[in-house]
């Protein structure tokens, strides 16, 4: 029997699974899960309890990989959460306009950000991307459940954990290839990023939001209630039970109990605990709220 070796699309894939990290294919050449969704989920095999997306589906097993793998050269996703790890992502301008050419790329912002916090860029395991940034690999604090961010640590600086991917080294896109920069094992996150990086807190606190005619007590209640709800939020059901949470207490937003930016802030950072995206909260906090207020301009009485 003739044995043919290992394609280079498998060999990156088994390579990243060797490090322990949970992977799943993407579309050849492309950056997009090659995983079916979830209206068009066949109920069967992995999805048989239910649908399983990408995240839930990534794997280490050799045997699965190389069956994924055997008919197409798909291109490698990396699910970061289960991986353990942390990935800042240092992108470059889109070149879209000659004013492009003055933005400053993720590494300089990157570099900058270090410089003004008094610390070294860090050494860690480097791949460079098909656009010409960087993905700069950290394992994730043990405990520790961060979630996606856009821009927090400065402009064309992204950072992938739970709910979040990145494209391998090794895949190939139409803009050109993955490779490694710097292969030694991912250092752990700096305790100064994994500051700028944690769920922020509501400045005020859900204990400190006083009973009184500004948040009675009832809406107090309310907004623990609908906070923790939003923490506890299965995985598929996380953004709709966050618009519903901010649905549900805009309405005290309205009647004067509840300050706007203590409830924006606590669903805020109960959202991110979940693993949505900090932009994914914003935006579907203050669309439920938004909502909300102007459907409850009165007071309902009993």
């Amino acid at each position: 029997m003739t044995h043919h070796p290992p394609s280079a699309p498998l060999m990156a894939a088994l390579t990243a699974a060797e490090r322990g990290w949970h992977i799943f294919p993407l579309r050849p050449h492309d950056k997009r899960p090659a995983l079916h969704g979830e209206t068009v989920c066949p109920g069967i095999g992995d999805c048989a309890g239910g649908h399983r997306k990408w995240e839930d589906r990534a794997t280490i097993d050799p045997d699965r990989i190389r069956r994924a793998w055997a008919s197409l050269p798909f291109n490698v996703g990396i699910a970061t959460g289960p991986s353990g790890l942390l990935v800042v992502d240092l992108d470059m301008p889109k070149r879209r306009s000659k004013s492009s050419a003055d933005t400053p790329c993720g590494v300089t912002t990157f570099r900058a950000l270090c410089e003004r916090a008094g610390q070294p860029v860090p050494a860690t395991h480097t791949v460079r991307t098909a656009s010409g940034g960087a993905h700069l690999y950290f394992t994730a604090p043990a405990g520790a459940r961060l979630a996606n961010t856009a821009g927090r640590l400065g402009k064309l600086i992204d950072t992938r954990a739970w709910g979040g991917y990145v494209v391998a080294a090794g895949s190939i896109t139409p803009t050109g290839p993955y490779t490694p920069v710097n292969p030694m094992p991912p250092a752990p996150l700096p305790e100064w990023l994994h500051s700028l990086l944690a769920p922020r807190q509501p400045s005020r606190g859900l204990m400190a939001v006083p009973a009184s005619s500004r948040a009675s007590r009832y809406a107090t209640a309310a907004l623990r209630a609908e906070t923790a709800t939003v923490r506890d939020a299965r995985h598929g059901e996380r953004d709709a039970t966050l618009l519903a949470g901010a649905r549900a207490l805009g309405r005290f937003v309205a009647w004067g109990d509840l300050p706007r930016d203590v409830v924006e802030e606590a669903l805020q950072s109960a959202g991110e605990c979940t693993g949505l995206s900090e932009r994914q909260c914003r935006s579907t906090v203050r669309s439920g709220l938004n909502w909300s207020i102007a459907h409850n301009s009165q007071r309902r009485t009993a």
